[in-house]
């Protein structure tokens, strides 16, 4: 409470203000809960007591995207709701800073992924296939793998003989493990009648012939099907906000950059934007809120005569 000082005219916006609190506390405690699945994936894999561990695995770690989000949200969220429930200036223009660099990010990855789409393509290759190689060096990334190979009913990175790279799979005579020239179980098709997963339905089966081969599994690599995901998907959505028309065109690759540019804009800049622009509007308010606190009319300001002048005035 402001002593001796009212404002008359602005208000901060109750609406606003809570919308931006209630929001954040929740991205907030969502960052919480990923920072602390990453600490716990790493505390049960050792990690925690062996630091020097986290670069010894050849593959990516999925860890590491909960650490990375979580930490990106923790402070967002942090930011915005103490920021919006103290009005707090400062911490809602860090807020704001903070989504812009996300937003500049985002907008120059959406850019560079559609310039260099083929350099892009080759990266996702060798970073898949630098996956496969430590499949089984992490539980986490063999989970990763295993559901991205099944979602997309999909093998390897172009196809099922990606899998040579890892010492578990390939075909060479020195290799000892039953899983030689097979694939893991998340290749296999899918039968319906079956209840239960067979984890061994990959074993020997790049050793039959490739025409027999796609009786048993998916033999279509998951770079093509991924693209195929996103030009499918991406009319669908895209044609909502652009129109029926588009999505008649679907057998044209620049249709399906150009779609997907646009989905890219929409879906993932504008939270960014929007969170900027409630972020602003509300340190406006408070400003303005600020800028119009005047003292009441009935207030006097004195200062009462001090010891000094007491006594100077004793002398004259």
């Amino acid at each position: 409470m402001m002593s001796g000082k009212h404002y008359k005219g602005q208000e901060v916006s109750c609406c606003i203000k809570y919308f931006i609190f209630g929001f954040n506390i929740i991205f907030w405690l969502l960052g919480v809960a990923f920072l602390g699945i990453g600490l716990w994936a790493w505390s049960e894999k050792g990690v925690l007591s062996n630091i020097s561990s986290i670069t010894d695995l050849g593959g990516f770690d999925p860890v590491w995207l909960f650490m990375v989000v979580g930490g990106v949200m923790f402070i967002l969220g942090f930011a915005g709701c103490i920021g919006a429930l103290r009005e707090n200036t400062l911490l809602l223009k860090f807020f704001s800073v903070f989504l812009g660099i996300i937003f500049f990010l985002e907008l120059t990855a959406g850019v560079l992924a559609f310039v260099f789409k083929d350099w892009i393509k080759d990266q996702l290759n060798f970073f898949i296939n630098n996956n496969i190689r430590a499949y089984r060096d992490d539980i986490d990334l063999q989970n990763l793998i295993d559901f991205t190979q099944e979602y997309w009913e999909c093998c390897g990175a172009f196809g099922a003989d990606d899998w040579n790279l890892n010492i578990y799979f390939n075909c060479t005579d020195s290799n000892p493990s039953r899983e030689k020239c097979g694939v893991p179980f998340s290749c296999c098709t899918k039968d319906p009648a079956e209840d239960v997963i067979n984890t061994q339905c990959g074993y020997d089966v790049r050793a039959k012939p490739d025409a027999e081969q796609t009786t048993y599994i998916n033999v279509k690599g998951c770079v093509p099907q991924f693209e195929k995901w996103l030009q499918d998907n991406l009319t669908v959505v895209a044609g909502i906000f652009i129109g029926i028309a588009l999505l008649q065109v679907r057998t044209s690759s620049a249709t399906a950059d150009c779609i997907f540019c646009f989905y890219f804009i929409f879906l993932s800049l504008f939270p960014q934007i929007f969170g900027i622009c409630l972020a602003q509007n509300l340190v406006s308010d408070i400003e303005a809120v600020r800028a119009s606190w005047v003292p009441p009319p009935s207030y006097v300001a004195r200062r009462p005569p001090s010891h000094y002048s007491k006594k100077a005035s004793a002398y004259s």
